[in-house]
């Protein structure tokens, strides 16, 4: 194993640095909650009857062997949810499993599991942020009773593992793994996919066409194969020590799949406070396994979604991480897949490649991942290889090498020298690039505004020919204040006609692009929003703005003097249904997207 990079180690000690007073007020909490916390020991009787009434089978066991581990599960099963279908059998499997070691499970609550593919260009989809506080809210729920010993938690998606997360750091006394269920087989190849997405935008082939290429891509069960947000989610995990080793891509449904669940059990087993081995969520979860995360998000190209998640799920446990950590490190660590939409093939073919085992094995050679992390599993070196079948025994190979090189390179032969996320600032505040999908000579657009409040907007005045140009698309009032921060991927297929008919363009945004942000660029997440005074506010139709990834920054090129006089623009009225409004709390106290987007954490004083 190398030494660690400077850059890495630079970033590392500045957050570690920033965090002191938080992190010290952190593990003071959680120091206090295992020692005098709610826990089954100081349950009355009558407390116990009722966490013990639900569970025949194991009752007896709960009683006569309080010391035993009982693991709470924590579960994101809807079968409307792919990816989370396939948790339908999971708690009652886990039950046998735990019973295999001597300890016991239950089904501590569930937690809502919305999918951001079914609600993009919906109102729901205003509520997708603001589900990731509610996730962690439920999550806190089910672990108050103080029945559990260990927690395993049942999600993969794009907002349900970051509020997960939150939600069990909170009870960071407790040893915790998150508990994968996998990747569908893939389905219709993404580049044919892509193709009538945007032959649907110009009209040349309609719904029927549409419908049937989407269900030959999203078929069946487990999570969608892009490398999007849920996808992402599940290389940081690996990274952050928080899987049994290599978990993430198995297919649903398979002998491998349901070992490395025995496996998570078991571990689980063994990690308590009453072993030798105590290995608490809170202490997993240091500055070492943050940088990380952010270090194999960057050298796999994956979503801008986690520019907001990561430094939340950070200050849930007294970490502050900001988008110049970000920036930094995307420039110092190297771009070593290509997973659509950074490639043509999907997360299937990375696993083949040689996956999460191959991507922490180079990256730690190179020096780029922390190695001395307390991982849940054993040392962070066990990453580096991947699940086998011995037989009926699970077992884990080294992976030397990158099986398909189009796909996974090693460190020192990367795709690009530095990693997929730029930061870009100016005038209009500070946002975030997705860099590693788009085409170098597109990293800079300077053209004429055209300025929308609402997509809708844009993709009426796509059809009526009004973007035939080069165009900087801004769409304000999209921020976590203003609505919510809808993702805008139904903006997509739109701009990438425009692009591909050999326009200069881009969008710039306070709301957010799908994890799956592809070739066109865009600069999201800007900060300060709109509402409230954001500059992005003063902008209007016909301003030249100069977006410029490679040199980071975002500007209106208009006269500083005029800039200052304008006034601002007002947001449009709010408008109620799906039950938005009754997310007013969570809008009106939200933090900004580089401190997380949460009114929870902000609320707290996190």
């Amino acid at each position: 194993m190398s030494m660690v990079h400077p850059v890495v180690e630079k970033v590392t000690r500045r957050i570690v640095e920033r965090s002191a007073d938080r992190r010290r007020d952190y593990l003071d909490l959680i120091a206090r909650e295992a020692d005098s916390g709610v826990d089954r020991p100081r349950l009355a009787c009558g407390n116990l009857a009722h966490g013990f009434a639900g569970t025949e089978e194991d009752r007896d066991a709960m009683i006569e062997r309080p010391k035993a581990m009982n693991i709470g599960i924590v579960t994101a099963y809807n079968d409307m949810l792919s990816a989370h279908a396939t948790y339908r059998q999971y708690p009652e499997q886990m039950k046998v499993f735990a019973r295999e070691v001597g300890a016991t499970a239950q089904v501590a609550g569930g937690v809502p599991a919305m999918c951001d593919g079914v609600t993009q260009g919906q109102p729901g989809m205003e509520l997708s942020l603001f589900s990731r506080d509610t996730i962690a809210l439920s999550t806190i729920v089910a672990l108050s009773h103080g029945m559990y010993e260990g927690a395993a938690l049942l999600g993969i998606c794009d907002k349900i593992v970051p509020g997960l997360v939150i939600g069990a750091l909170r009870f960071g006394h407790l040893p915790t793994i998150l508990v994968p269920g996998g990747p569908m087989p893939s389905g219709v190849p993404n580049k044919e996919k892509v193709r009538v997405r945007q032959l649907y935008a110009e009209g040349k082939v309609g719904e029927a066409e549409l419908l049937k290429s989407e269900i030959a891509s999203y078929h069946t069960k487990g999570t969608c194969t892009f490398y999007g947000t849920a996808n992402s989610n599940q290389v940081m995990m690996e990274a952050m020590g928080l899987h049994i080793p290599s978990a993430a891509f198995i297919n649903p449904g398979t002998k491998l799949r349901q070992e490395l669940t025995r496996a998570a059990v078991h571990r689980l087993a063994q990690i308590g406070r009453n072993g030798d081995d105590y290995r608490p969520l809170g202490r997993c979860v240091d500055e070492k396994a943050i940088v990380n995360a952010c270090v194999a998000l960057l050298a796999t190209g994956g979503s801008t979604n986690h520019a907001i998640h990561l430094p939340a799920m950070a200050r849930a446990a007294g970490i502050i991480i900001d988008w110049d950590d970000f920036a930094e490190l995307s420039a110092a660590v190297p771009l070593i897949a290509r997973v659509y939409p950074n490639g043509p093939d999907d997360v299937n073919a990375y696993r083949e490649a040689g996956g999460t085992a191959y991507t922490i094995g180079t990256l730690l050679d190179g020096g780029f991942l922390h190695g001395d992390i307390l991982t849940v599993h054993g040392d962070f070196s066990d990453y580096a290889k991947e699940p086998v079948l011995e037989g009926d025994k699970l077992a884990w190979a080294a992976v030397p090498v990158a099986r398909d090189t189009t796909v996974l390179r090693p460190h020192a032969d990367p795709f690009q020298p530095e990693g997929g996320m730029r930061l870009l600032q100016g005038n209009l505040g500070r946002c975030v690039m997705k860099i590693s999908a788009v085409e170098e000579e597109r990293w800079i657009v300077e053209a004429a505004a055209r300025v929308f409040s609402d997509q809708d907007e844009v993709l009426a005045a796509f059809k009526n020919k009004e973007l035939e140009r080069d165009v900087v698309v801004v769409v304000r009032f999209q921020g976590p204040g203003a609505n919510g921060m809808p993702e805008l991927h139904k903006l997509t297929p739109a701009l990438g006609v425009l692009q591909d008919r050999g326009f200069k363009v881009a969008l710039v945004t306070d709301g957010r692009m799908s994890g799956a942000s592809g070739k066109v660029p865009a600069a999201i997440h800007l900060s300060p929003e709109a509402l409230g005074g954001g500059p992005v506010a003063r902008l209007r139709d016909g301003d030249v703005v100069r977006v410029d990834a490679a040199n980071g920054t975002i500007d209106a090129l208009v006269p500083q003097a005029e800039w200052e006089l304008r006034d601002l623009a007002k947001a449009p009225e709010f408008r109620a249904g799906t039950g938005r409004e009754l997310f007013a709390l969570m809008r009106h106290g939200v933090s900004t997207a580089e401190e997380g987007g949460s009114a929870m954490l902000a609320l707290a004083g996190l």
